[in-house]
């Protein structure tokens, strides 16, 4: 049987650490589903097509699905079949809120585990809202992001 695991996020857009934490996922599971999130709270910079179409391109494995979901993850993740939840964790101030949905949703599907990976040390500052603010100043890009994301960073600012 194949096990699978969710990584939810908004991937607004997709960095060289959100792909950090997806290969790294794919030694605790055989299929990874990449969950990009609707968030009515964000106005995020992509559309929600753009970011799975980003996060397809900047991840080409076989092993990896790329899907939006609107609603409670845990009913995301029951869907897919997922057994786990992939969090990633860059610094301590993260650990709070993500214990608190951990707790949730284990409370709400106990059989699904949460896993918190950190990323890798080059990457701990790396944030999706840092690299638009980056992007949006026209400064250079291409280590913390796919090319393909570079390229679509550049024709929303103009740059």
């Amino acid at each position: 049987m194949k096990r699978t695991a969710v990584y939810p996020g908004s991937f607004d857009p997709v960095t060289r650490g959100h792909e950090d934490l997806i290969q790294r996922s794919l030694g605790f599971a055989d299929r990874l589903v990449v969950a990009v999130a609707v968030n009515v709270v964000k106005q995020p910079l992509f559309t929600l097509e753009e970011r799975v179409r980003l996060i397809r391109d900047a991840v080409p494995d076989p092993r990896v699905e790329v899907q939006s979901f609107d609603g409670l993850l845990v009913q995301f993740a029951q869907q897919v079949g997922a057994s786990l939840i992939i969090r990633g964790l860059r610094a301590v101030s993260d650990f709070d809120y993500e214990f608190q949905m951990a707790l949730m949703n284990r409370n709400l599907a106990p059989e699904i585990e949460t896993v918190f990976l950190v990323p890798a040390f080059d990457l701990t500052y790396l944030s999706s809202s840092l690299v638009r603010e980056v992007a949006r100043f026209g400064a250079d890009v291409s280590a913390l992001v796919h090319p393909t994301v570079q390229q679509a960073l550049k024709r929303k600012f103009g740059k």
